[in-house]
């Protein structure tokens, strides 16, 4: 007899870091690291960031393995291949009830989200199937999810769109580059195109050009 995929609903606990004064800072930064890495080093990229001005906010990623074997470092990643449509719709849910948590603390003036990565998958799909509001999306690092170009209309006409990319980042040459672009063109999605000097990273003081 053949066997039977099975789902069932579980509850699971997620974690998050936090930087900046909640109380005083008018911009409201949810940060989505990219694919082997933690929240808690993650953030540290945004240590530079006025704390009076900005209150970053990094979720992580709910699956967490050893990175190299079966012991040391841990880090995290948001979904893989396998089962990924319940991977989809749980990490939806996370950063949902994230968003709503934070929210509550403060009625920011700007709602920025930033993926990297894995992340820019990540939150490309949040903006399509979550529940809040934003006003700046940057896509660092990342391509957008080709299974979401057909889908995507009003939320991205609404918020200021930047996509980030070093001018030798590794994952993406010229050709891939250019392919996104187009991408975008064709489907009509409104994006600045935003290029640094460095390689697959965060840049900090290209991000602060982007930021209110």
């Amino acid at each position: 007899m053949a066997s039977i995929e099975n789902h069932i609903a579980f509850q699971k606990t997620g974690r998050f870091y936090t930087s900046g004064d909640p109380n005083n800072a008018d911009t409201l930064i949810i940060a989505l690291h990219g694919y082997a890495q933690l929240a808690k080093n993650w953030i540290e990229e945004f240590s530079t960031l006025d704390p009076s001005k900005y209150f970053v906010v990094c979720p992580e990623g709910p699956h967490r393995f050893y990175a190299k074997g079966r012991r040391g470092e841990v880090a995290a990643s948001w979904m893989t291949s396998e089962d990924r449509h319940s991977d989809i719709k749980d990490y939806v849910h996370f950063l949902d009830v994230v968003y709503e948590r934070v929210s509550r603390l403060r009625n920011f003036s700007h709602k920025v989200l930033l993926g990297f990565s894995q992340g820019g998958a990540t939150a490309s799909r949040w903006i399509e199937m979550g529940n809040h509001t934003l006003d700046t999306f940057i896509l660092w690092g990342s391509v957008f999810p080709p299974d979401l170009e057909q889908k995507f209309d009003s939320p991205l006409d609404t918020s200021r769109n930047y996509f980030v990319i070093g001018s030798d980042d590794e994952y993406f040459d010229q050709t891939r580059r250019e392919q996104q672009l187009k991408m975008f063109a064709v489907t009509g999605m409104k994006f600045e195109s935003v290029t640094f000097d460095g390689n697959h990273r965060i840049d900090i003081e290209t991000l602060k050009k982007l930021l209110p």
